[in-house]
């Protein structure tokens, strides 16, 4: 489990310009600062991802998305579980970076239950890009040997921590319609 010394560092790397490994509630993440242009691009190069796709934010609560939703915070709800998380489609505004968004009018957003993640998103108190750690086509990293194998040399630094307790990459869902995109 990370302790407060890892998540400092973590914290530092990321407001500085870093690009950090870390566990989720399924798989491994790949992050940074969702509004850090530079540390995104960095993110979208290490895992061949085409930007027009888009990129999942985390937020520890609603209020860290204020300016880039078109839906008053205080009313989202962006229900989700440990063992079944929910990314949601939520209508973006102007403001919401064209670098997360790709070519998708909304962005895709994920309250995260999981305390790593939960704790790095408040010690920055910002969106962190949460693409699952993997180059694109291939299976996200499950296990840290792995995710050192791949991704040692390519992240700033890999958060100490476990994943899960969900099994896969979270359930995609559009906020206005309860539509599943992606099933987990």
């Amino acid at each position: 489990m990370a302790t407060s010394q890892n998540l400092r560092r973590a914290a530092q790397i990321l407001e500085n310009g870093g690009v950090i490994a870390y566990p989720t509630e399924g798989v491994f993440g790949l992050g940074c600062l969702a509004h850090d242009i530079k540390a995104v691009d960095r993110v979208l190069k290490i895992k061949s991802r085409d930007p027009a796709m888009g990129l999942v934010v985390i937020v520890s609560n609603p209020e860290q998305l204020i300016g880039w939703v078109d839906m008053p915070v205080e009313k989202l709800s962006l229900d989700s579980s440990d063992e079944h998380p929910i990314t949601w489609i939520v209508p973006a505004t102007d403001e919401a970076p064209k670098w997360i968004r790709g070519d998708h009018a909304g962005i895709a957003v994920r309250q995260t239950t999981h305390p790593v993640a939960k704790a790095l998103c408040e010690a920055v108190d910002a969106p962190l890009v949460s693409t699952s750690a993997n180059i694109s086509g291939r299976p996200p990293a499950s296990g840290r040997f792995v995710l050192r194998s791949i991704f040692g040399t390519l992240v700033d630094y890999i958060v100490p921590g476990e994943c899960g307790p969900a099994l896969n990459p979270s359930e995609i869902r559009d906020i206005e319609t309860g539509k599943i995109l992606r099933s987990a």
